[in-house]
């Protein structure tokens, strides 16, 4: 009954609900249910869980068999499969005092701060991310929640992300000349084709679900130069390698050109921000099936940031983030235009985490029809991910990562932005 289901420890305006909420079927009763296979939307259907998987999706409202089962009424309400984010930060989040943290934090710190950003991820209706680089605490972040011992969504990890001396990934950046040290593979930096491997080498033996590198600059290192490529092709080859031999996809952060390119051709499987990409780059993502991962909410927030407060960010990061952030919507659109691959991801930490849903909105004001924007958010990032026989739509057999909003979201995106129920492996989460 439903007094079953809503029973359970309340946090945040969410109903956590334990192991014991898996011992009956749950009956979602959908007043409109998208169909993420077909890019469509039904009425009046019911979708059946059991044991933190879908069992059923049958239509009309279905009576349960038992009075043990339980029913959920979202009958007005759009249900959706659980949403994905193909490229989140869970340990950190914007702050004017940012960058004085990595002298004044400790892991322990930063593990209690992402806690915090884990849970407000998933009551946002995001069931699953990709979290794109970060100390490693992101990885006792993943398996904490795997175990059960805290909330937040499923996680795939990059661990700790990989550039060259001085790159956008080099965590001395900045520094004074003695604590710069000479960081190498363990800590994410690589020069040469041999430690790239090695570096490649050091996430998967601490356990990274892919690997991350930037290809070229970024945004807010403490580095002058955004764009410039900084990797050679041959390094980016000798990664993308040594990961496919272990299993591992490699993602790419890169806002150059010349960067892409380099990426593109030695074979790494996403391009993130991808911010100015030219027609030859749109090219060659097509010919090579590279996915592009365009964070266009993390493009808008840094620009904002500085434009509203000058001394927001270092003097060197500032002028690239008036530069490179208002670029990002316009490349999404014409990739999209041009027909790449595009799955979503926000760069969430860039702002703050829980209001992910932004991004869906830019990508429908960039010319994408909202029901490709969900199918971003579901059938592609699963299959980025990997996962698509577990994730990206409700089907039988597939994890019972459940999303409902208030409003029809294909014929308004802001109703993304008003989740009012979450369900992830067959446990509920949020209940309005």
């Amino acid at each position: 009954m439903l007094h079953r289901l809503l029973a359970g420890l309340t946090l945040g305006g969410a109903l956590l609900l334990g192991p014991a909420a898996l011992a009956q079927k749950t009956y979602l009763h959908c007043g409109r249910l998208l169909d993420m296979r077909q890019d469509r939307a039904q009425t009046e259907m019911t979708v059946v869980v059991e044991n933190g998987r879908v069992v059923a999706v049958e239509r009309g409202y279905t009576t349960p068999a038992t009075g043990r089962d339980n029913v959920v009424d979202l009958k007005n309400r759009t249900v959706l499969p659980g949403l994905i984010d193909c490229h989140v930060h869970l340990e950190g989040e914007t702050s004017k005092d940012n960058y004085l943290k990595e002298f004044t934090q400790n892991p322990a710190d930063v593990a209690f701060g992402s806690l915090e950003h884990a849970r407000k991820t998933l009551l946002a209706g995001f069931t699953t991310v990709r979290d794109l680089g970060g100390s490693g605490v992101n990885l006792a972040l993943r398996n904490a929640i795997n175990r059960g011992q805290v909330v937040g969504p499923r996680i795939f990890t990059a661990g700790k992300a990989i550039s060259g001396t001085g790159g956008h990934m080099d965590p001395t950046n900045g520094y004074r000349l003695d604590l710069m040290g000479m960081p190498g593979p363990a800590e994410g930096v690589a020069n040469g084709p041999d430690q790239g491997r090695q570096a490649v080498r050091e996430q998967y033996k601490r356990g990274a679900d892919l690997i991350k590198i930037a290809s070229t600059g970024g945004v807010l290192s403490v580095a002058k130069d955004g764009s410039a490529p900084q990797f050679t092709e041959e390094e980016i080859r000798a990664v993308v390698q040594a990961a496919r031999d272990l299993g591992l996809n490699v993602a790419c952060h890169a806002h150059g050109a010349e960067g892409m390119k380099r990426a593109i051709r030695a074979g790494v499987t996403s391009i993130e921000h991808g911010t100015l990409m030219d027609d030859e780059t749109i090219q060659l993502m097509k010919k090579h099936g590279t996915w592009y991962v365009p964070t266009i909410t993390a493009g808008k927030s840094v620009a904002d940031s500085a434009t509203k407060n000058p001394n927001y960010y270092p003097p060197l990061v500032t002028p690239k983030a008036l530069a490179i952030g208002p670029k990002l919507q316009g490349t999404f659109g014409r990739a999209y235009k041009a027909g790449v691959k595009i799955a979503f991801g926000t760069d969430a930490s860039v702002f703050r985490h829980g209001v992910n849903a932004f991004e869906f909105r830019y990508m429908v004001e960039a010319g994408m029809p909202p029901l490709q924007a969900l199918r971003a958010a579901t059938v592609n990032a699963a299959e980025l991910l990997g996962q698509s026989p577990a994730l990206g739509t409700l089907e039988p057999g597939k994890l019972a990562d459940v999303v409902a909003v208030e409003g029809d979201p294909v014929q308004d995106i802001n109703a993304m932005q008003r989740v009012r129920f979450v369900m992830k492996q067959g446990v509920v989460y949020r209940q309005e």
